[in-house]
């Protein structure tokens, strides 16, 4: 979710905005209807036959690293019965009028930069959740669902693999924090 926050909030600004992670479901979920344990009654459903509303991490992992939209920017989940491959919804206020197009431009131009390469990707293919299994990118933005309205209310979607796309750019943070430290001795 970061990296399409930084995108948008560089190319045409965020002024608040709220995200829908439409998430695979995850090894914290019971397979089957069981007893409550955590006090979420939801949690406690079949992750493989529902379609379960949840809070989500994503929210507070974005106003880390973009501070200045702390207080502005809040998000849920909708665990889906599907073992790999999740989209988020982002749908923001921007900071000035814009259009269906000049957001797709901006996200495709940021696909083709060297600063965004295996991290953030653009696609104008009618792909679903199956086809990014596997994907090392951290955020493939979804150009056909970008939706303007009233010149600032915009929404973009983003595909991601919940776990290979996570492992890979935790790899590369961390190959990335190394090389830092052997410049630094």
């Amino acid at each position: 979710t970061s990296p399409l926050i930084a995108v948008l909030k560089e190319a045409i600004g965020i002024e608040k905005a709220v995200l829908n992670t439409v998430h695979a479901y995850t090894s914290t979920q019971s397979l089957i209807d069981s007893p409550v344990r955590s006090g979420d009654v939801r949690k406690a459903r079949a992750a493989a036959l529902n379609i379960i509303p949840s809070t989500t991490g994503a929210a507070i992992a974005t106003t880390k690293a973009h501070p200045e939209l702390e207080g502005k920017f809040d998000g849920i989940a909708m665990r889906v019965p599907v073992p790999v491959g999740s989209i988020v919804d982002v749908t923001f206020i921007a900071s000035r009028d814009t259009t269906v197009e000049e957001v797709n431009e901006a996200l495709r131009k940021a696909a083709e930069d060297k600063k965004w390469a295996h991290i953030f990707a653009a696609t104008d293919e009618p792909i679903v959740s199956s086809d990014i299994i596997g994907s090392r990118v951290g955020s493939i933005a979804d150009l056909s669902f970008t939706r303007v309205i009233g010149g600032n209310l915009v929404k973009v979607l983003a595909w991601y693999d919940n776990e290979t796309s996570y492992t890979q750019t935790l790899v590369e943070h961390v190959a990335a924090s190394a090389r830092h430290l052997e410049a630094k001795q």
